[in-house]
């Protein structure tokens, strides 16, 4: 049964291509170590809720946007062997979590099963 990691990151918005090209990155490796797919897309239509929201759940500030993000795998045993190797890459090896174009403190995610699918 597929499994899906889940994401919410704030980016400040001159981070943005910043952000893009990591990505970019990311997804290549996760693919080429067995995802099935790989997504990220930044908010258009994401107003900050009066008790909820994707702008208050990662605490959003006027100079920042939301991204919202997800990758797929055959099983979470799947998503837990390829998380394995992604973290033992060596394109990842000595990045810095200092100089990411996000606040990964305020990064939300965690692993998803399949409820229903159409």
């Amino acid at each position: 049964m597929a499994y899906v990691d889940g994401f919410v990151v704030p980016v400040p918005k001159k981070k943005v291509e910043a952000y893009r090209r990591l990505a970019s990155k990311a997804g290549k490796i996760w693919k080429e170590h067995g995802a099935m797919s790989f997504h990220e897309y930044i908010a258009d239509d994401v107003k900050k809720g009066k008790w909820t929201s994707f702008p208050r759940s990662v605490k959003l500030k006027p100079s920042e946007t939301v991204m919202f993000s997800w990758i797929v795998y055959k099983s979470r045993k799947d998503r837990d062997r390829v998380n394995a190797k992604v973290m033992k890459d060596k394109r990842f090896a000595g990045m810095d979590m200092s100089s990411m174009p996000f606040d990964g403190k305020r990064m939300i995610y965690g692993g998803f099963k399949k409820l229903v699918e159409a």
